[in-house]
């Protein structure tokens, strides 16, 4: 959100205030689970204090600078101390042995390597350092408390200083309260990329971008974000052999919408601004981006290492298709006669009758034997999947029981939150109820008794921002975005529970901070045109540049019908991905409806993906020991390479593998190969590659696509 008129002037209707001067500080001792954590609280006046009389009618920030971790220091400005009702992320704490140090002149706080300085009486400003060098920091001005008036009769309003705080005296005498918001700004250095904001499907680097970070369903062609995450990387790429590159991570740890600006307000810093009487952010420094990567997903919770049977093939019945217990098997007895290996049967929304989503029962006209049938299944060697989600149609069974219960998010008036989206008289399941979340366990639990085995937890997005009313009393704003999170952990701990061997796998679309706990996630409804697979490759690489271990999406695209050459060329790309599902709208995904050669690419690269098993599941569970992604943005592997920054139609998958889909259906790719020897892992060709790189234009038939083994 910008509030700037230019570089000096602020937009009409906000008042903004800055700190101008930090003038003391105090030191706070916390004790919690017999540790103890020191926080360094820095007072800063919004002018500068030259005499008595300018301590008052003035407000002031409070700034406390504390660390949960080593190299992270987390920030808290505060204007009013105020209670937001915002749920809180779970946060990883470990022993840091933080050092403060104050004068008259400075106050300086210190974490591993990285520390904080703030000067004292003089122009405000804090500068943060990793190892000695200046990473990034907060400018005068930077840090603001804004009054937001548009909403206010502005021509009552008596003179600009009857402006005091967040309040508006008007001429009748009256006060009334104005929108509050906190801003940050900090400084990117010279040449600095900008990665990650959760799943956006726009360009990769998110410099000149405005990003809101609030949950939609708005496709992959859009703006909108189904897993948006208040985090970014800043990476200043190295050159080989010369100089390191610089980098680090922000985390807004705020679970409301908040507004990022990069390099688009000010074009040399991230603003970001949210609304409410406080902000907090932390500082993540590393070595390289993939260290800073691994500490904010180690303090975000960690991720989960899902069971080796769902990094295989996964088939769908599609979602508006007519399918019965006979469709499937014959899709089934399909593939396993054109020997192509599969792992998972997933039953999208419809095993259940239309307009009773969700009821949780099979739609007995076309599964009249559903224990018998995912039996058969199993005797088939498959695991099967069954679509759900967190809304309850009034014409479900059970409406009745969630509405008597208070199962669902109310309006203020007491009513049920409804509308007609999705399935008329939509109610939203109320997971901060206790009460709630077990019966709605319990419905999923008859489901595993039958013999399923994981849950695609499908929507999670449209969430009521206003007029909502939460058993816990949360703030709405904040739950919107949490939903996911609480949605996600409600199945996924549900699976832990029930399984004998407590392997969990969900399929989610929809996700939050600390998400990465609960996979696999995938990139949610997409085109089945080429240029969607590029916006479904850039959300994934943005989605693993914040935190994320895991990700998949619907080969040949969700929506439309996909031609042949779709078809296989994203065929290529899914089954060179960390989890391959094909699924669709209206078109079933079963390789022979293409044509022949379909059904070879498909035998070929699932075929491969098991004979590259070994090395995946391996390189996966290094991936969760680092909290990195096992599908990497090209800058992640090759940091020191400044050819890699941009790069966004290729990847690596884990350590040692380079994968570039072609997204053309003449074959024509181009892509890059950084320095090192390589060998083509399909046509086995080899090739050393100096210093500088290659840059590759090649055109391949369907049956081979740029997949390189580097070898040294």
């Amino acid at each position: 959100m910008k509030f700037s008129d230019g570089y000096w002037l602020g937009k009409d209707n906000y008042i903004i205030n800055s700190p101008i001067e930090a003038y003391d500080t105090s030191v706070r001792t916390v004790e919690e689970s017999g540790q103890k954590s020191k926080t360094l609280v820095v007072n800063s006046s919004y002018q500068q204090l030259k005499t008595r009389s300018d301590m008052l009618d003035v407000g002031n920030s409070t700034i406390s600078l504390f660390s949960p971790a080593p190299d992270i220091i987390g920030v808290e400005l505060k204007h009013f101390d105020q209670d937001d009702r915002n749920p809180l992320y779970d946060l990883v704490q470990s022993t840091v042995n933080a050092e403060i140090n104050t004068s008259d002149q400075f106050a300086n706080y210190k974490s591993g390597d990285l520390e904080v300085n703030i000067p004292l009486h003089d122009k405000f400003r804090m500068d943060f350092k990793y190892k000695g060098n200046r990473i990034t920091g907060s400018e005068l001005k930077a840090q603001a408390s804004i009054d937001d008036l548009s909403g206010q009769e502005l021509g009552q309003v008596m003179h600009p200083n009857t402006v005091v705080g967040a309040q508006a005296l008007l001429r009748d005498g009256s006060v009334r309260w104005a929108d509050h918001f906190m801003r940050e700004q900090l400084s990117l250095l010279p040449g600095t990329k900008v990665y990650g904001f959760g799943e956006t499907f726009g360009p990769f680097e998110k410099n000149g971008q405005s990003i809101d970070i609030i949950n939609r369903d708005g496709g992959t062609g859009s703006n909108q974000s189904y897993k948006s995450i208040p985090f970014y990387l800043a990476v200043q790429p190295g050159v080989k052999g010369q100089k390191k590159n610089k980098c680090y991570g922000v985390f807004v740890n705020e679970s409301q919408p908040t507004s990022f600006e990069v390099a688009t307000e000010v074009v040399d810093r991230v603003s970001f601004s949210t609304r409410g009487e406080s902000l907090e952010y932390y500082i993540i420094a590393g070595d390289s981006p993939k260290d800073v990567i691994g500490k904010y997903n180690k303090l975000t919770g960690g991720s989960t290492l899902p069971p080796e049977w769902t990094f295989g093939l996964w088939l769908s019945t599609s979602f508006t298709t007519d399918y019965s217990e006979k469709t499937v098997m014959k899709f089934i007895d399909g593939m396993a006669e054109r020997d192509i290996p599969l792992s998972v049967f997933h039953f999208d929304c419809f095993w259940m009758k239309g307009f009773e989503w969700s009821n949780f029962e099979w739609d007995k006209a076309q599964f009249p034997d559903p224990s018998g049938m995912i039996k058969r299944i199993h005797d088939k060697g498959l695991k099967v999947c069954v679509w759900i989600n967190p809304y309850v149609s009034q014409k479900s069974r059970l409406f009745k029981i969630g509405k008597e219960n208070g199962y669902f998010i109310k309006k203020s008036d007491g009513n049920v939150w409804q509308w007609d989206l999705w399935q008329p008289g939509n109610a939203v399941i109320d997971f901060t109820n206790l009460e709630a979340v077990s019966w709605y366990q319990g419905l999923l639990k008859h489901l595993l008794d039958m013999g399923v085995d994981c849950f695609k937890t499908d929507f999670g997005e449209r969430i009521p921002l206003h007029d909502a009313i939460y058993s816990n009393g949360g703030n709405p704003e904040g739950e919107h975005n949490f939903y996911a999170h609480r949605y996600n952990k409600a199945v996924f701990d549900l699976l832990k529970q029930e399984k004998d061997n407590g392997e969990a796998v969900v399929f989610a679309r929809s996700a939050t901070v600390g998400g990465q706990q609960y996979p696999v996630h995938w990139g949610g409804d997409n085109l089945s045109q080429f240029h969607s697979m590029a916006d479904t490759l850039r959300g994934g690489l943005s989605l693993m540049s914040s935190g994320f271990t895991f990700w998949s999406h619907d080969i040949g695209g969700f929506e439309e019908n996909a031609s042949a050459a779709i078809y296989k060329r994203w065929t290529q790309f899914g089954l060179l991905s960390s989890h391959s599902r094909y699924h669709g709208n209206i078109q079933y995904r079963v390789p022979w409806l293409f044509d022949e050669e379909a059904v070879e690419v498909t035998r070929k690269f699932s075929k491969l993906k098991q004979e590259l098993m070994p090395y995946i599941y391996s390189e996966a569970k290094e991936s969760v020991k680092e909290g990195i992604p096992l599908m990497r943005p090209m800058y992640l592997e090759f940091s020191d390479d400044a050819n890699c920054s941009g790069l966004d139609r290729q990847y690596m998958f884990g350590s040692k593998i380079l994968v570039a889909p072609v997204m053309t259906e003449e074959g024509e790719v181009d892509y890059y190969l950084p320095e090192g020897k390589w060998r083509h892992i399909i046509d086995k060709r080899e090739m050393t590659v100096g210093n500088h790189g290659q840059w590759m234009a090649e055109t391949y038939d369907f049956l081979s696509l740029p997949v390189w083994e580097k070898i040294q």
